[in-house]
C-alpha cells in the first residue's frame, strides 16, 4: 500500500512538473510572438509593402527571383499588384500602393510633378519590338525591319489584325504614340483591342495570327509557347525605360514611406543591378533588362 501511494504520488509531481515547463514554453513563445509582432509594428505600420507595377516586370519572372531577396534581407513582405502602368498610377494617386516600378516617363514625371510620387529614379531599360506570324504576310521583316512607323502604316492600309493591349499599360501609351507618329487613328475590325496584359495579349496575337506591339522581355519568357517572330525592331522610337516612384504618404496616413525608400534604395544598388543585368542571361543568351540607375 506504501509503494502504491508512493508511485502515485511520484506521478502526480512528474505531471505537475510538464505542467509547469508547458505553461513556461507557451508564456515564451507568446512573449517570442510579442516581440515579433512590435517588431512588424513599428511605429505603428506593419512591415508590409504595396508595390504596384507593370505586367511585363511580372510576366518576365523578374519580380519572382528578385523580391524574396529583399524580403530576406529586410523583414518585409513585398504585396506584388501587376496591372498596367496607368493603372498603377491611379493606385498611386489614390494612396493604394506604397510604390510604383512602371515604364512611361512622361506619365511618370506628370505623376511627380502633381505631388503624388516624391521622386522618381531610373532602373532599367528594354525595348518593344513588333512580333508577327512567322509567314509575316506583310513582309514587314524584309520591308521595315528596323522602322516601325513604317510597318504601323503598311499594317492600316492593308487592314490586317493587329492586337492591341487597349489597357492604358505602358505598352499601350506606347502604341498610341506610334499610331499618332504614323497619323493614324487605329480603328475597324482589324484592330482588336484586349484590354489585357502582356502575356494575355501575345497568346491571343498567337491565336488570331496577328501582329502585336510586345516589350522584349515578356516576349522571350513565352517565346517557346508562342508561333510568333520579332519583325522589327531597333528603332529608336521603340526604347523602353522602367522607374521607381515611392507614393508620397502624405496621400495616405497608411502608406508604408520607409518600406518604400528602402526598396528604391535596395533596386537601385549595385548588387541588384547587377542582378538585374544578369537576368536571363543563361536561359534566353542575353538579359531581358539592361540596369541603368545613375
Amino acid at each position: 500500500m506504501k509503494k502504491f501511494l508512493s508511485l502515485t504520488l511520484s506521478l502526480i509531481l512528474i505531471f505537475v512538473l510538464l505542467a509547469g515547463c508547458s505553461n513556461s514554453d507557451t508564456n515564451t513563445d507568446k512573449e517570442a510572438d510579442t516581440e515579433v509582432q512590435a517588431e512588424e509594428n513599428n511605429d505603428g505600420k506593419p512591415q508590409r509593402l504595396i508595390l504596384a507595377t507593370t505586367t511585363s516586370t511580372q510576366d518576365t519572372g523578374l519580380l519572382d527571383y528578385i523580391v524574396p531577396m529583399f524580403e530576406e534581407e529586410t523583414g518585409i513582405t513585398v504585396d506584388v499588384v501587376a496591372v498596367g502602368t496607368g493603372q498603377a498610377l491611379e493606385m498611386g494617386k489614390n494612396g493604394e500602393a506604397d510604390i510604383l516600378l512602371v515604364h512611361s516617363k512622361q506619365s511618370e514625371e506628370e505623376f511627380v510633378a502633381e505631388g503624388y510620387g516624391l521622386e522618381r529614379r531610373d532602373v532599367m531599360y528594354n525595348d518593344f519590338i513588333l512580333v508577327g506570324p512567322k509567314e509575316d504576310p506583310l513582309k514587314l521583316k524584309e520591308n521595315y525591319p528596323n522602322d516601325i512607323v513604317g510597318a504601323f502604316k503598311a499594317i492600316a492600309e492593308n487592314q490586317v489584325a493587329f492586337v492591341s493591349r487597349g489597357d492604358d499599360s505602358g505598352t499601350h501609351k506606347k502604341e498610341l504614340a506610334l499610331w499618332s507618329k504614323a497619323g493614324i487613328k487605329p480603328e475597324g475590325d482589324w484592330y482588336l483591342e484586349a484590354g489585357a496584359g502582356m502575356g494575355d495579349v501575345l497568346a491571343m496575337a498567337n491565336e488570331e495570327l496577328a501582329y502585336t506591339l510586345s516589350d522584349r522581355g515578356t516576349f522571350l519568357s513565352m517565346k517557346d509557347q508562342l508561333d510568333l517572330d520579332i519583325v522589327v525592331e531597333g528603332d529608336e522610337n521603340l526604347f523602353n525605360q522602367y522607374g521607381i516612384i515611392p507614393v508620397n504618404p502624405e496621400i495616405n496616413e497608411n502608406i508604408n514611406a520607409e518600406g518604400a525608400q528602402k526598396f528604391m534604395e535596395w533596386i537601385l544598388s549595385d548588387k541588384i543591378q547587377e542582378i538585374i543585368g544578369n537576368f536571363g542571361v543563361e536561359k534566353y543568351g542575353q538579359p531581358l533588362f539592361v540596369p541603368n540607375a545613375k
